[in-house]
């Protein structure tokens, strides 16, 4: 499944393909709290949680990494289920807009990140449209912070649209977009 990501020269080499995240999950936290700004004790708290997502039987976690191997970018994610915490603090929000029938049927991308040194070459838009391809759940869900980012902005040219606005999570200092999106994601045109 090994796919240079897009962009050719501006990528020198990267490769994204299956890591066995668990086993570089420092490695890739080390990436999210650059890219998102976590601080020692944040990342400590995210550890845990990656690690106990990986152990879900269907978790599944793609990296990009250079010809080196240093770790440059990650996505995992894994089939929603109702009974999980992001479920159940997203439901209320999606009830309210007509959008609660998303937590179903859906693959939930967890976690997304792109070392901020290797932004903008299509590294994250080739690692969520690979991890995606890969399942088999029609439609996709996420969670993005609630603002006009060029995160949200790639989920939008992918197909995602806000299913819910100004989502609260415990102990998050910022409101959050719950995003959804057809399953393949779209793509860009090449003409």
């Amino acid at each position: 499944m090994a796919a240079e990501s897009g962009g050719g020269a501006r990528n020198a080499g990267v490769q994204v393909g299956p890591i066995d995240l668990a086993a570089r999950v420092d490695e890739a936290l080390a990436v999210q709290a650059v890219a998102f700004g976590l601080g020692r004790n944040e990342i400590e708290v995210r550890r845990h949680i990656v690690l106990r997502h990986l152990e879900h039987p269907r978790a599944c976690a793609l990296g990009a990494t250079t010809p080196a191997d240093r770790l440059v970018g990650f996505v995992y994610g894994m089939p929603n289920e109702r009974g999980h915490w992001w479920s159940t603090v997203v439901e209320p929000y999606l009830r309210a807009t007509g959008s609660e029938h998303w937590l179903d049927d859906s693959f939930v991308i967890t976690e997304l990140h792109v070392h901020p040194e290797f932004q903008n070459r299509g590294i994250g838009r080739t690692l969520i449209t690979a991890i995606t391809d890969a399942v088999d759940q029609p439609r996709s869900i996420l969670s993005a912070i609630d603002t006009e980012s060029p995160a949200r902005g790639l989920y939008r040219t992918l197909g995602y649209q806000d299913l819910a606005r100004q989502v609260l999570f415990p102990s998050a200092p910022k409101p959050y977009a719950v995003m959804g999106a057809p399953l393949p994601l779209r793509r860009r045109d090449r003409g």
